[in-house]
This record gives C-alpha cells, sequence and structure tokens, in this order.
C-alpha cells in the first residue's frame, strides 16, 4: 500500500507539472461524487465512486481550444465494486473489486465538434486498500462488514493502462440543447457506447464539462459563475467486449450490453454556491444480477 501511494504521488506530481507547462494554469476544477445510498438507498453491485478534474490551459474563452493538448485535464477517479451482501454474498454473484486511476486528458472542439481523450492507468484489487477502507466507513457510519471470504474472492491485484475517446456535437433546439455522443474506452473495460443528453437552461453555456465515467453525468469543471439553473436528460447504451471487473474465475456471466437512463439539476446562487444532484439508472452487468439499480450523484460548492 506504502509503494502504491508513492507511485501515485508521484506520478501526480509528473502530470501536474506536464499540465503546468507551457504557460498553462489552472483554470477550473470538478468533483463529484456517485453512491448507491443516495440513489436507491442500498449499497451494491457500483457501490460507490468519485471522480475529480484538475484543467490546466492558457485561459478560457466559453470553449475548449481547436489545438490538441492545449487544454489538459489531470483525472483521478476511484470506484467499489460490490456483491450485493457484502458479508454472505451468494455464490452467484459479482466479486468485489476496487479501483484507482489517475491519467491525462486533453479537451478539443473543432468544426462544432467536441473531442476529449486520454489515458488513464487504473489500480485495482487489494491493493488499493479500498476494502479496507470501506470496512472503517462502515464501522464508522454503519454498515455491514466485508467478511473474509468476500476479500479473498475480490478482483485481483493489478495495473490496467486504459484509452478513452469521446465526441460529441451540440444542437440548439430552442431553450434546450441536444448533444449526441459517441464514447470507447479500452482498457480495464473494453466497450463503445453511444447515446445523447439534453440540457435545459443557461448555466452550463459556455463551460466545461466532464463526464462521470459509472453514471455518463457531466460534471462542472470549468465555470462561468453565474447564477442559474439547467435541468438534464440523458441515456447511453453500450457494447461490452470484455471486463477486468469480471474475471474468468467469476460464477457470473457479464452482460453483453449495458444501458443507462439519467437526470439531474444544477444550480448555482448568487453567493457562488452550486448544487448538482442527479440519478442514474444502471441496467444489469451480469446475467445472475435480478435487477438494475439506481444511484445518486453529488456535486456540490459552498462560499460563506
Amino acid at each position: 500500500m506504502t509503494r502504491l501511494f508513492a507511485f501515485a504521488l508521484g506520478m501526480s506530481v509528473a502530470l501536474a507539472g506536464m499540465a503546468g507547462a507551457e504557460g498553462r494554469s489552472r483554470i477550473g476544477y470538478g468533483l463529484i461524487f456517485t453512491n448507491d445510498l443516495i440513489g436507491d438507498g442500498d449499497d451494491r453491485w457500483r457501490s460507490g465512486s468519485v471522480a475529480s478534474s484538475r484543467i490546466f490551459a492558457p485561459g478560457w474563452d466559453g470553449q475548449a481550444p481547436s489545438r490538441f493538448g492545449e487544454l489538459l485535464e489531470l483525472r483521478f477517479n476511484g470506484e467499489i465494486i460490490a456483491p450485493e451482501d457484502l458479508s454472505t454474498p451468494a455464490p452467484v454473484d459479482r466479486p468485489y473489486a476496487g479501483a484507482l486511476s489517475l491519467g491525462l486528458h486533453t479537451h478539443i472542439q473543432r468544426a462544432q465538434m467536441e473531442y476529449a481523450l486520454g489515458a488513464d492507468l487504473v489500480v485495482t484489487g487489494s491493493q488499493t486498500g479500498l476494502d479496507d477502507f470501506q470496512d472503517w466507513l462502515h464501522g464508522i457510519v454503519g454498515g455491514d462488514d466485508i467478511s473474509r471470504a468476500t476479500k479473498r474472492a475480490q478482483v485481483d491485484d493489478g495495473f490496467h493502462p486504459t484509452g478513452v475517446f469521446e465526441a460529441g456535437r451540440s444542437f440548439d433546439l430552442g431553450p434546450a440543447r441536444l448533444r449526441p455522443f459517441a464514447e470507447a474506452r479500452m482498457g480495464v473495460e473494453t466497450l463503445v457506447r453511444a447515446g445523447a443528453d439534453l440540457t435545459f437552461g443557461s448555466l452550463t453555456r459556455g463551460e466545461l464539462l466532464v463526464r462521470e465515467p459509472v453514471t455518463g453525468q457531466r460534471y462542472r469543471a470549468v465555470r462561468q459563475d453565474v447564477p442559474g439553473h439547467a435541468f438534464i436528460l440523458g441515456a447511453d447504451f453500450a457494447w461490452v467486449e470484455d471486463s477486468e471487473f469480471f474475471p474468468g474465475r467469476a460464477a457470473v456471466t457479464p452482460e453483453d450490453y449495458r444501458a443507462r437512463v439519467r437526470g439531474g439539476v444544477h444550480w448555482e446562487g448568487r453567493s457562488g454556491a452550486s448544487l448538482f444532484y442527479g440519478l442514474t439508472w444502471l441496467s444489469e452487468e451480469f446475467e445472475e444480477q435480478n435487477e438494475g439499480q439506481v444511484v445518486g450523484s453529488l456535486q456540490f460548492r459552498l462560499r460563506f
């Protein structure tokens, strides 16, 4: 665990140095939490995650630059995936998995098309310490203990280089904006995805939104700092070729297709305080999963 922390810290310093070079400064920051306890109230499957972005660029004029690599995003993600019952999991349920990732991405806009691409190093298994962290957290706020059997059966330790690419375009439809998009991921999970997001309201215009990987919710990373609100709806459909979260020894059969349907609201007050809350329905990810789940996502900023 100590070596993993030292590696992550060294990589963070190196990536931050790259992002801050060539006259760039930090122009934005975003942090979003996702958990099924603020969704359907359960503690299972895609149990909880956090995504964080730091944006570096020479400046911001309301849209991403056209030059590749001019705007850089330092991205961190952490996620806990769990069986339905942490203490006594069913024989046919997904294995426990902890994942931490750190990566560098760039955002560009050309001919009204918006592109985001980059790479992450995803670390999985007990070496992340997320099983012990969840046990510690449950000991404070309440929740099931993670049994030794659950920990022993978790996804193996591993390092998974992962590439991510997204392309989208926004269309104005009167008071609304429609943004179809396509996404490809290759690495810890290999899949292709297509979908669309529909936004009502002016708050997020001229801002940089980053897509959270579990739900597809887009969170604010470069802001305009004006009061207002925006309502969002979205959905997408993915074909999954492979996932390290379902190792060959797992006693379940992964689904080849996944769907997500989401909604939420962004709000910002005159003081600069802001809030986003969204709900996302996730379809079953393996054949033995008896139903989908609903997770909640939360982003906020306080100003005093």
